[in-house]
């Protein structure tokens, strides 16, 4: 017997303002058939084999954005990623950010000793291979403990690129991503015969990404033009028949600018300097967790004007409060308590300690982005299609043809409706 997952889709129409890669339609439709995007333009134009499905005149205010793609979610609906023993809860986390908007969802794992971390990627690759997540991000170990943020220093390690190794395979070849520290001994020193952390992570298929680093900005420029180099090669391997996640991005990223990392200083221009000119340069993308409470709006601001939304990726680096009530939470080894919506570290002496990740849905980050003042175009952008490249997902990130039927229909306040996922009612 076929279940419901099985059966063939009928056409779906949907109207409302559309927010294509360039533009906004102000009366448009998006076609869904067959768990693709079939056809998208304007609401009189819809072609005739699909005109009796057009709706009627939507609510003002309506628009449809494409599937928003986090790659740096470590829970929410009072579930954690790097605290999940089973499938059942990492679902829980999943599905939160699914019914708010995100239809491609990375897993997010913390600094943890070795045998958690390649427990926690089996447990989550079991989720990547169901659809219910495109990834998984580490975070860590290879770190800086000077800026561990919400981190444990203790797990902190050297680069070790048979540790890489282990992770990679247990991940079954869905590591996509994993945060480092270049100044490290081990992270990025490779070359002229010597192993490194950045080599076996390109190797592996993941993509490298700075942060959580107190490096000087010319250790930074070192690491990100190894990193380019290695995934060029990545990508070259890729198209002669490469192993599993070659040919993703070509360009590392940066792990949340400006949190977690030395700050910039007009004499010491440290990686906040040196990450934002490689933006700039299209050698890298910035990660922004832009929720009002990491980064000031003015911040949000001056990043997009200097680099663009084509090397920014909007992220939650949600946690497990993301959608539930202030109170106590775990991320990791950590305790962590959240007041008027924001999470910190729980100190030994009970006081608030470092940020300990976001509370908010990927939504609510354009949301807010919007309101400080970026247009919607290049919001989305920063949100679905930038962070689609990084993962090498060209099927997703965008109202466009051809694309996978990832739909968030909003109302005039940017608040949520409905969303589909290859064309399928999540939510409405």
């Amino acid at each position: 017997m076929s279940s419901p997952a099985d059966l063939p889709l009928p056409p779906v129409v949907l109207r409302g303002e559309v927010v294509t890669p360039t533009e906004v339609l102000t009366d448009g439709a998006v076609v869904l058939a067959e768990g693709r995007i079939v056809w998208v333009g304007p609401a009189a134009q819809v072609p005739a084999r699909w005109a009796d499905e057009v709706p009627g005149d939507p609510t003002p205010g309506t628009t449809l954005l494409p599937g928003l793609v986090d790659l740096h979610d470590h829970g929410g609906g009072g579930s954690s990623f790097p605290d999940a023993t089973t499938r059942e809860e990492a679902l829980v986390a999943a599905t939160e950010h699914l019914r708010h908007g995100t239809t491609s969802l990375v897993a997010s794992l913390v600094t943890a000793p070795r045998d958690v971390l390649l427990a926690r990627a089996a447990l989550l690759a079991d989720l990547v291979e169901s659809g219910d997540l495109v990834g998984i991000h580490a975070e860590g170990p290879f770190l800086s403990a000077d800026r561990c943020g919400a981190q444990n220093p203790a797990d902190m390690l050297a680069g070790d690129p048979a540790l890489v190794a282990d992770l990679a395979a247990a991940a079954r070849g869905h590591l996509v991503t994993m945060t480092v520290a270049p100044e490290v001994p081990g992270v990025a020193d490779g070359g002229d015969g010597r192993d490194d952390a950045l080599a076996a992570l390109v190797r592996s298929g993941a993509v490298p990404s700075v942060g959580h680093t107190d490096a000087a900005a010319e250790q930074v420029d070192a690491a990100v033009q190894r990193a380019r180099a290695l995934l060029g090669g990545g990508r070259r391997a890729a198209a002669a028949g490469g192993g599993p996640g070659r040919g993703r991005s070509a360009r590392p990223t940066a792990t949340h600018l400006f949190n977690g990392m030395r700050p910039l200083h007009h004499r010491d221009p440290g990686p906040i300097a040196a990450c934002l000119a490689a933006a700039a340069r299209g050698d890298l993308v910035v990660e922004l967790i832009a929720d009002g409470t990491h980064l000031a709006d003015g911040t949000v601001r001056a990043v997009f004007d200097l680099v663009g939304p084509g090397s920014i990726a909007l992220i939650t680096d949600a946690m497990a409060a993301a959608g539930m009530a202030d109170g106590d939470y775990r991320l990791g080894p950590m305790a962590v308590r959240v007041g008027d919506g924001v999470a910190r570290i729980v100190e030994p002496d009970g006081t608030a300690g470092a940020i300990a990740g976001g509370t908010a849905h990927l939504l609510d980050v354009v949301r807010t982005v919007v309101g400080a003042g970026i247009g919607l175009v290049a919001a989305v952008r920063a949100a679905a299609t930038t962070p689609a490249e990084v993962l090498g997902r060209p099927d997703l990130g965008a109202l466009a043809v051809g694309r996978r039927a990832d739909v968030v229909v909003t109302d005039g306040d940017l608040g949520c409706v409905a969303v589909y996922r290859a064309g399928r009612l999540v939510r409405g």
